[in-house]
């Protein structure tokens, strides 16, 4: 064999020794991903033939014809994607101890499912244990998705990944907008660059006062309703006995014939009260596991014996070192020794999403105000 031949077969073989010293890491995994194709590159200006040596090393990479191999980008993104959704992650990686990424959602969501099932978490890949302590960010990653090519979804160009929040936002002629008389009742919506054409044309400045009064009666609903919650909390914040406590519900199994997961928390006071809370997943569903729905309900006991009738006020916020999103609702119950039990209303979480962190979480955390109600 000629010394030019060796060096050939040397260049070639760089790959399969390159991937042994790389480890199991998606870093490695997305560096031999754009190695091997810029050797792929080289091999074709070289001018080498689809022949192989028959005296070869077994790992030496044979030349793809043009056309079949495929783009950089596309390769990188089976190297990149989430092993569980197989999408490229939008925010957050994560990756396992071998290395395997799953993007933010998927993580949450398979450390939720295993609270469900009462089982260990595991990676889908290779099935090592996972959770908030075992798994870690892979920042690397993060950013090489980041610069990857993706199409806007008005103009269909493509710009990098980190630049197309701001393009579909601020730039894009194509961008879905609405008209600046929307605040009287404009329905129209369109592509940005017919805009200026509709505005000019646009016949709700030439109403009459009659029918914009209608349109804004019927705006005005809307918001009224939005503020008559804020309004009702002001309100309680003027009872004479207000009382709140930061409350931790931990999970628990049901002695039933088929198990589920509950939550409560231990016996805390309020307004000289002892209470308990319990929270339950998908109320009407036996498998909440097999749902991709998720919705949390909890239920206020009181476990001290009452002379009186004690009527209540009461709500549930997200604590103070949490994330998830609630939206304040307020519910009323009148507890005595007969009816010491609320019934089980729903946790105003926003979406599954939300409920997916909770049930992520080993203890949920929650702050609950109590407004005794004076007679």
């Amino acid at each position: 064999m000629s010394s030019l031949e060796e060096r050939d077969v040397g260049v070639a073989a760089a790959p399969g020794s390159s991937s042994a010293g790389l480890g199991v890491g998606a870093v490695g995994a997305a560096a031999e991903a754009v190695a091997a194709a810029m050797q792929e590159d080289v091999g074709i200006r070289r001018g080498e033939g689809p022949e192989a040596d028959p005296d070869e090393p077994p790992k030496k990479r044979v030349k793809i014809p043009e056309g079949e191999s495929g783009k950089l980008e596309e390769r990188l993104y089976s190297v990149l994607c989430c092993t569980v959704c197989l999408d490229l992650p939008k925010a957050s990686v994560y990756q396992c101890t071998n290395g395997h990424l799953m993007c933010a959602g998927c993580f949450i969501h398979l450390l939720a499912d295993s609270r469900l099932k009462e089982e260990q978490a595991t990676c889908p890949n290779c099935r090592c244990e996972i959770s908030k302590n075992l798994c870690c960010r892979n920042l690397a990653v993060e950013k090489a998705v980041s610069e990857l090519p993706t199409e806007c979804t008005f103009c269909l160009k493509q710009f990098p990944r980190s630049s197309l929040e701001r393009h579909q936002k601020e730039e894009c002629q194509d961008r879905v907008t609405q008209c600046k008389y929307k605040r009287i009742g404009c329905p129209w919506q369109g592509p940005f660059h017919e805009l200026p054409a509709h505005e000019s044309e646009c016949s709700h400045p030439t109403k009459t006062g009659t029918e914009l009064m209608g349109i804004l009666g019927e705006m005005d609903q809307s918001h009224r309703r939005d503020m008559q919650l804020y309004n009702s909390i002001f309100s309680l914040l003027c009872y004479e006995k207000i009382g709140f406590t930061e409350v931790q519900f931990r999970p628990y199994r049901t002695d039933d014939f088929i198990t589920r997961l509950y939550y409560e928390t231990p016996r805390f006071t309020v307004l000289n009260q002892t209470w308990v809370l319990k929270a339950r997943v998908n109320d009407f569903e036996r498998n909440p596991n097999l749902s991709c729905k998720r919705t949390l309900s909890f239920q206020l006991i009181l476990k001290s014996k009452v002379n009186s009738t004690l009527e209540c006020s009461f709500l549930l916020l997200k604590g103070p070192y949490d994330d998830v999103r609630i939206k304040p609702v307020i519910y009323h119950h009148s507890f005595s020794n007969d009816a010491n039990e609320t019934d089980y209303v729903p946790l105003p979480i926003s979406d599954s999403v939300e409920c997916n962190k909770l049930l992520a979480a080993k203890n949920i955390n929650l702050r609950l105000f109590i407004f005794q109600v004076q007679k």
